[in-house]
């Protein structure tokens, strides 16, 4: 389990939490199960994913932070 989520954090990292996992969900990032989300979410940390798909990163961070 991660102490605290930051923008650095990669995506694998929040996909192995379930808690972490369903906040992700709520974002409707696409793909988070198909073959080539498997190779992102090892690269991508979460600020690159903001800014791929328009998150607040600011609420992000503060919701999967609650759960951590």
């Amino acid at each position: 389990m991660v102490e605290k989520y930051t923008e650095n954090t990669k995506l694998s990292e929040v996909l192995n939490s379930p808690e972490a996992s369903k906040i992700i969900a709520k974002y409707k990032l696409p793909c988070l199960h198909c073959s080539m989300a498997a190779y992102e979410a090892e690269i991508l940390t979460l600020g690159q994913v903001s800014k791929i798909y328009g998150i607040n990163i600011d609420e992000l961070l503060k919701e999967l932070n609650e759960v951590s």
